[in-house]
């Protein structure tokens, strides 16, 4: 097993799949009366957020204490990073703390990978600038399996603001490693150039949602992220909504069985409308209660599951 999460390309099929596994199995404790396995007793995991989060570290932080870790949440807003202290120093005061495990969200892209250098626990990248989002992928991918039965011979169609989703670039190395196959959907200004080859080579790309519509199995919608854009890169809203946006009429164009997925958050009207997020092919609600399995998978796995 890997030490690191950083990357959808850290993973290989096999070492992917036995975290899909485990994840099943990790299932199982919700449905207990006493959600808690003791396999993480006395270690500690760390949550390092430096951007706001709402369903991600709360994952995390019920993954840990359900497998009895010990866990202590930081935020950057309200600690010494205020004033000035730097990402080195932070790692090597958690270090003296003796932290076995530390989850981080940045917004500088590539974070996590110096974090990795400085620490001798495990870091798990929980979102990194516009780069990566390696957990988002592995629950993304497990709500696919557990929905459709499979993840080899997917089509899978990502839409929206790709430019700016590091959940899209997780989910094309991890699914394109899994033998799914992707297409990136967007307006031209939303996706980067070159970036389904600089990937995984045979992603492809295309700038008409209608016309991929029909051919897939599962169609993931991104959020516009407004935050992250100092640009325009479409003349208005509702523009986007009508070219790019996922409402009842193209829901119905999908094949039968195909399913809805949303990362989350979600703006209601814009990519995505209540009618959609709301209908039974949508697994959004899923994904939040799976990203709880996998990441005690994952922790499992590089904590529990690897003696080091």
């Amino acid at each position: 097993m890997i030490r690191h999460l950083l990357s959808g390309a850290d993973l290989d099929a096999d070492t992917a799949t036995e975290i899909l596994d485990t994840a099943a199995e990790m299932a199982t404790v919700a449905g207990r009366e006493i959600k808690k396995l003791p396999a993480l007793r006395g270690r500690t995991v760390v949550n390092l957020f430096y951007e706001d989060s709402t369903r991600t570290r709360i994952s995390f932080e019920a993954a840990a204490k359900r497998l009895s870790a010990d866990v202590i949440n930081f935020s950057a807003k309200g600690s010494s990073v205020t004033k000035g202290e730097s990402l080195k120093d932070t790692a090597l005061t958690l270090q003296a703390m003796g932290a076995d495990a530390v989850v981080v969200r940045h917004p500088a892209s590539g974070a996590p990978h110096r974090l990795a250098n400085w620490v001798d626990g495990s870091v798990i990248n929980a979102g990194d600038g516009t780069h990566e989002h390696p957990t988002q992928a592995l629950l993304d991918a497990y709500t696919m399996r557990a929905r459709l039965g499979r993840l080899a011979g997917l089509s899978v169609a990502v839409v929206g603001d790709v430019l700016h989703s590091r959940v899209a670039r997780s989910n094309v190395l991890l699914l394109s490693t899994l033998g799914a196959k992707v297409t990136l959907v967007g307006p031209p200004t939303l996706i980067p150039v070159d970036i389904a080859a600089a990937l995984a080579p045979g992603t492809d790309v295309s700038y008409d949602l209608d016309s991929v519509l029909p051919n897939v199995d599962v169609v993931m919608m991104l959020r516009v992220q407004r935050e992250r854009m100092n640009d325009s890169y479409f003349p208005s809203a509702r523009e986007y909504a009508r070219r790019y946006g996922l409402d009842g009429p193209r829901m119905r164009r999908l094949p039968e069985h195909a399913i809805v997925m949303h990362p989350g958050p979600m703006n209601r009207g814009m990519e995505i409308t209540p009618e959609v997020a709301d209908s039974p092919r949508s697994t959004i609600v899923e994904q939040v209660t799976n990203g709880v399995s996998v990441r005690m998978a994952v922790l499992y796995l590089l904590l529990g599951g690897n003696n080091r």
